[in-house]
């Protein structure tokens, strides 16, 4: 049966769905740090103190030199702020920037080879709430490896998040203009779109069964942030959805997710013959948004992702002036239109 492949790379958000509830830990887990210094033995200046976004109390390191992340968003995160060289491991499926896959691999995210995160000797660990696990905190917290949890639920709960990581690792530097630009850039979006009514969408996360988003997702967030609002209102991150009530509904848009624009572009046309989903308008009419994964990742990206769905449900709005299109950071244009 043809169907959009969805990669791995696109999985991210769907993976959730098999970790919910990972994170209900004391508030104030304890960590023990344990730190060999020449001249000195008092703990208390070789670390600083910080409550990560899970609650939390973390000891990390003064200097931070060597980190381990298990999340692809937070190795983007690490890149964006300049801190690439420090990165002494990461996931099988991290794959951007292109250096990130050079880095030792400690296993998939889910289920990471702690005696490897380990053996990396690292100062600090990345996680994040949404597919790392509870047991892998607690079992690098119990050997005295600090891991500092992030946990967005909207853009500027990420644009929060990267600020967080910035000072952690003690970069200020490169993450305030980092910020500043990101927030920039969504006022300026803002300002583009205000007064429009938004879009009617459906986010497609998986086709077969029909799985969509929440409202209380980040990937929600991002669509409002683009002038758009989700045609599916349920509770669940990543909710299965009946697809008579899709048509029913019928949208405006279908944005699907691929790391391989061409490739979904071919799934598409076998979906046209495919029964119900002929019946959507948006499919008829070519209404159809096809972004990379860069909306799935809390990180950096998801702002020139948001910009590129503004683009999308809103041309009008952008004939005049322009938002910086392919900034810096970003390898490829995000966003295509099928039609």
């Amino acid at each position: 049966m043809n169907f959009v492949k969805t990669r791995p790379a696109a999985l991210r958000p769907w993976l959730t769905m098999f970790s919910p509830l990972l994170f209900v830990m004391p508030a104030r887990a304890q960590t023990q740090i344990v730190r060999a210094a020449s001249g000195s033995q008092d703990a208390a200046h070789l670390s600083h103190s910080f409550i990560d976004e899970i609650g939390r109390r973390v000891e990390v390191p003064a200097a931070v030199k060597r980190i381990v992340s298990l999340a692809p968003n937070l190795t983007e995160i690490v890149f964006a702020l300049g801190e690439g060289d420090h990165l002494a491991g990461d996931t099988d499926f991290c794959d951007y920037p292109a250096e990130a896959t050079r880095k030792p691999r400690v296993g998939g995210p889910v289920n990471p080879n702690l005696e490897q995160v380990v053996a990396l000797m690292p100062d600090l660990v990345l996680a994040t709430k949404a597919i790392n696990r509870r047991e892998t905190v607690d079992g690098l917290a119990r050997i005295g490896v600090p891991v500092y949890v992030t946990d967005p639920h909207s853009v500027d709960d990420v644009i929060a998040s990267i600020e967080h990581i910035g000072n952690v690792l003690h970069a200020e530097k490169t993450t305030a203009p980092l910020v500043e630009e990101l927030r920039e850039r969504l006022s300026n979006l803002d300002r583009r779109i205000a007064g429009i009514a938004p879009r009617r969408v459906l986010f497609v996360v998986w086709t077969d069964p029909l799985i969509s988003i929440g409202r209380g997702t980040f990937i929600a967030d991002a669509l409002r942030r683009a002038g758009a609002r989700s045609v599916v209102d349920a509770s669940a991150e990543w909710p299965r959805i009946n697809f008579e009530d899709i048509v029913r509904l019928q949208p405006e848009f279908l944005v699907f997710v691929s790391a391989h624009t061409a490739d979904t572009q071919h799934d598409l046309d076998s979906l046209r013959t495919r029964l119900g989903w002929r019946d959507l308008d948006a499919l008829r009419r070519g209404n159809i948004v096809i972004i990379n994964d860069a909306i799935n990742r809390p990180a950096p990206r998801m702002v020139d992702a948001v910009e590129q769905l503004a683009r999308a449900f809103h041309p009008d709005s952008f004939t005049r002036g322009g938002l910086r299109t392919t900034p810096t950071y970003l390898a490829e244009e995000a966003c295509a239109c099928a039609r």
